[in-house]
């Protein structure tokens, strides 16, 4: 059992009104944190929506029965909540007709749960999100010695929660059932995609670019689709938490790429299992782009929790002065490069640092990955 470090920040709302929302993708361990954050608390009971009765009574929008599922309890959590319809609406109604209730609500696939609160729950709500392990949460769990022991298994098999204790034949296999429609199956569900291939050649040719910058428009002539229809199915991959984009940083300075994005995965063994590629990073020739991967995600898993404001950009110029991550917490910049190996010939580019004065410029290698986890 790994403990959640956003556990600490759904209890925080216990005793608040609004309705508590977690996002994430499947299999991060949603309804495990929601469990164990209540399993202590007599008076609560956790609701999965993916049972017949349940979504029913639930959907029929009558009062009196939907009442009678919670069965005297007072902090209600309903999970897998993106499986009833017009969810929203049933949330609102219980809210604004029972305050005496705490509600709390799990989802897999953000699209579809926000399409269905952003309205009805308008400031009756407060989100987070749900990632995979961060290194902060393993090291808790498992000492450091052992994180550093391990670094690159969970580089190239990820950090799902109930992979990372399974022996190598079966991380292999779970990942490959993950990568397949499993894991973003409610674009299929709940989206018109009239050619599912299409997302799965996508997520492929996104996997073999991690790092690099993404043009949509050469995404559609290597698919053989629109502009537009790749655009759509990038937008649906994030919030299904596969992918997430990084966008390009730029003030003021002439030479600053403004419009580019890179496309990354919140979990490198989903990338790797996407491409069947699990070599040991020694024998990878994709091995930096992992590493930049791993630790930008590793970042921003951890930023949830300890800067949930903080916002993350890649930084480059026309004549190809570069920075790997921009992060701006509190209207102060930092700066990240990731090395597999400490390069201490590497500068990072005066221009950015005369223009921005970051508050700090750090590269982070294997040998001082602990770097990565300070604020």
């Amino acid at each position: 059992m790994y403990k959640r470090d956003t556990t600490i920040q759904l209890g925080e709302w216990l005793d608040r009104k609004e309705i508590v929302i977690l996002y994430g993708a499947r299999q991060t361990g949603k309804t495990t944190l929601i469990k164990e954050m209540l399993k202590e608390k007599d008076d609560a009971l956790v609701l999965n929506c993916e049972m017949p009765l349940i979504a029913d009574t639930l959907e029929s929008n009558d009062l009196s029965q939907i009442i009678a599922l919670f069965e005297g309890k007072k902090i209600i959590a309903f999970d897998e909540a993106q499986k009833i319809k017009n969810i929203g609406s049933v949330l609102k109604l219980i809210y604004d007709e029972f305050p005496q209730y705490k509600i709390f609500a799990t989802g897999s696939s953000s699209f579809e749960l926000a399409g269905k609160l952003s309205e009805p729950l308008t400031e009756r709500n407060v989100k987070f999100r749900l990632f995979p392990l961060s290194l902060n949460e393993i090291k808790k769990e498992k000492g450091w010695l052992w994180v550093r022991e391990n670094l690159n298994q969970l580089i190239v098999y990820g950090t799902y929660p109930g992979l990372i204790d399974l022996n190598i034949k079966e991380k292999e296999k779970k990942l490959i059932e993950l990568a397949t429609d499993y894991l973003y199956k409610d674009i299929f569900t709940y989206e018109n995609v009239r050619n599912p291939a299409v997302i799965r050649n996508l997520l492929k040719a996104l996997a073999l670019q991690v790092g690099s910058q993404v043009s949509s428009h050469e995404l559609a002539g290597l698919l053989g689709v629109s502009r537009t229809t790749v655009e759509k199915y990038l937008d649906l991959l994030e919030k299904s938490f596969v992918i997430y984009n990084l966008p390009s940083f730029n003030r003021n300075l002439r030479n600053e790429i403004k419009k580019s994005r890179k496309y990354l995965f919140f979990d490198t063994g989903i990338r790797n299992a996407l491409l069947g590629d699990f070599r040991p990073m020694t024998d990878r020739v994709d091995n930096g782009a992992l590493w930049e991967n791993f630790c930008i995600s590793q970042r921003i898993f951890m930023s949830e929790v300890s800067q949930p404001n903080s916002h993350y950009y890649f930084w480059r110029t026309y004549d190809k002065a570069e920075i790997d991550l921009v992060e701006e917490s509190n209207g102060k910049l930092s700066a990240f490069e990731f090395k597999l190996k400490q390069k201490r010939s590497y500068r990072f580019p005066t221009s950015f640092v005369e223009k921005y004065s970051p508050l700090k410029t750090t590269i982070i290698s294997q040998d001082n990955l602990h770097k990565l986890l300070e604020w």
